[in-house]
């Protein structure tokens, strides 16, 4: 092989070895896991302009509308209050209907069909993965109940089921 040959390899290899880390650094993902510690799916945090695009793929879950949220401690220790509150960063006040909110960290609802497995997809508006990054990391919950989009600090959603913590 020819030295020019051999450095047009070798640079392409580099190229794509700089793709995929540019790849792993705009992506991230939490592992769900239940009160059991079985899995329960996957939620993908992939950022974007203007914030992340969520995409949560679970299995197993209880029929019915549930609160999903991203919480401000990466930390999944059962019954899951070491994933601490809603990600707030700006001191809001919770609830998408809130006139003064809302957590940073708030999500739309997912609403889980009989089988008990969905896939969403949300917009997690001016967020980037280095906010979640940051000294104590955070993570992914699937909470008992819906949210009310309203009730502070926690829209009501009952116990908490299902947490994953984020992950590059």
């Amino acid at each position: 092989m020819s030295i020019f040959k051999l450095i047009t390899v070798c640079a392409a290899l580099v190229g794509v070895g700089a793709a995929a880390a540019s790849a792993q650094e705009t992506a991230a993902t939490a592992g769900m896991q239940n009160l059991d510690g079985q899995s329960v799916g996957q939620v993908r945090l992939q950022e974007a302009p203007n914030g992340l695009i969520v995409t949560a793929e679970l299995t197993g879950l209880p029929e019915g509308p549930h609160g999903f949220h991203i919480h401000a401690v990466g930390e999944c220790e059962p019954p899951f209050q070491s994933a601490g509150g809603h990600f707030n960063p700006d001191d809001h006040l919770h609830g998408m209907e809130n006139p003064q909110g809302k957590h940073a960290g708030d999500l739309p609802n997912i609403h889980v069909p009989a089988s008990g497995e969905l896939t969403v997809e949300y917009f997690a508006v001016g967020l980037t993965l280095d906010d979640l990054f940051d000294d104590d990391g955070s993570s992914m919950m699937v909470h008992a109940g819906a949210d009310d989009y309203a009730s502070d600090p926690a829209g009501n959603a009952g116990d908490r089921i299902a947490c994953g913590v984020v992950s590059r």
